[in-house]
């Protein structure tokens, strides 16, 4: 009787046991989809799962330039000059906030020449009469017909060319311009409350590929050669920019950031009004494309790592830092190589390097257009998606174009 009683009492436990199981099961799996559905209408609101702006490729539009006579004539269209057009076959329309291209950046350093106003016939004009009596009224002919035509029309003037390299430096303004002055809630790596990890580890991606872009801007492209004077607004957009990106005031890196695109800006229309140089040497541009695979590099080994420094494993909320880091890199980078295309393309071609070029510019543009809603750092055979090595093909395929296009330079 008692073995049979201890027999019912184990049932009932593992009865008993089996449906908490159960009731715990469904409570945790319920409370992980609130907490994700919860983290992902959080991230909407802050913009914490969208730190990058769209594409910003895009064709130049048409500018009409308004010329008015002393009588008040109609606009003359004129068509903003275009340079060749990038190797990247990507093309996407950008956003009202968005990094514009170099072709239509900075507008106003550009000088126009509009058409003088055209001399305009009067109504009409006396002519002798048949019988030589006075004069009568003859009317007025349009242009071209007759021999009382007036003077026609001067055709518009075509627009001043851009000068040399004004696409690269433009190009490497925007990137930085954008996080600065049209992202939202502005600068964010030295904020005190600091939600939104994402777009900082964007933002710095973005300030490393500008500075490294401006040093060499400074040291090789605006000079002929090493004896040659750094150019004094060039100078000081290196130092600026080379303020750390945390440091909240004294100075404050915005501030700094700020006064380093004043001084490219300087250095822009200078360059446009021909009193700056700028060299498409080979040997210019060398060193540039080295700095970018270095930090291509750099960026590819965060993304396949599976262990810190430390030795422990690369953590939930460090591999969203390292992913956004990468794509910000990708980002800036793309904006400044499709002016590389444009600037050096003689240079390019010359040495065979343009697909190689177009490879690398295509590889950018894909490493910007992943864009996970929320970033998992799952096991490479697992169900889930490890999206830093999703990152890391197209950065390392980047990575292996510029060095081979480095190789064809030097050969």
């Amino acid at each position: 009787m008692e073995e049979q009683k201890t027999t019912d009492t184990a049932e009932d436990k593992a009865t008993e046991e089996t449906a908490f199981k159960g009731f715990a099961a469904k409570r945790i799996m319920v409370g992980v989809l609130l907490t994700v559905v919860g983290l992902w209408i959080f991230g909407t609101i802050i913009g914490f799962f969208d730190p990058s702006p769209p594409k910003h490729t895009a064709q130049a539009p048409e500018k009409t330039v308004e010329t008015a006579g002393e009588h008040g004539q109609a606009a003359l269209p004129v068509s903003r000059t275009q340079g060749p057009t990038s190797t990247s076959p990507m093309a996407v329309a950008p956003a009202p906030e968005t990094h514009a291209t170099a072709q239509t950046a900075y507008a106003h350093l550009e000088k126009k020449t509009a058409a003088p106003a055209p001399a305009q016939s009067p109504a009409a004009h006396m002519a002798p009469s048949a019988a030589g009596h006075g004069a009568t009224p003859q009317a007025a002919q349009p242009p071209g017909m007759g021999h009382n035509t007036m003077q026609a029309e001067a055709p518009a003037a075509a627009p001043r060319p851009k000068a040399r390299g004004f696409a690269f430096v433009a190009a490497a303004l925007k990137p930085m311009e954008y996080e600065l002055q049209e992202r939202f809630y502005g600068w964010r790596p030295n904020d005190i409350l600091d939600f939104t990890d994402n777009v900082n580890s964007f933002q710095l991606g973005v300030l490393e590929v500008t500075r490294r872009t401006v040093v060499n801007l400074t040291e090789r492209i605006s000079r002929t050669g090493s004896t040659d004077s750094f150019d004094p607004n060039l100078e000081n957009a290196m130092n600026w920019f080379m303020i750390k990106a945390t440091r909240y005031w004294f100075p404050s890196p915005e501030s700094k950031y700020e006064a380093g695109l004043d001084e490219l800006r300087k250095y822009l229309g200078r360059l446009n009004k021909g009193q700056a140089t700028f060299h498409t040497r080979p040997d210019n541009l060398i060193p540039l494309l080295a700095a970018y695979e270095d930090l291509l590099g750099s960026c590819d080994e965060n993304l396949v790592k599976m262990q810190e420094e430390d030795g422990s494993p690369v953590s939930f909320f460090k591999s969203d830092d390292y992913f956004f880091y990468a794509k910000g890199i990708a980002s800036a980078m793309l904006t400044i190589m499709e002016a590389v295309a444009e600037e050096f393309h003689a240079t390019v071609e010359t040495r065979r390097g343009v697909e190689l070029l177009h490879h690398a510019i295509e590889s950018l543009h894909h490493a910007t257009q992943i864009d996970p809603w929320l970033i998992t750092n799952a096991d490479l055979s697992g169900v889930l998606a490890n999206h830093r090595a999703n990152m890391a093909a197209p950065i390392s395929h980047a990575r292996f174009y510029i060095g081979a296009l480095i190789k064809t330079l030097s050969t």
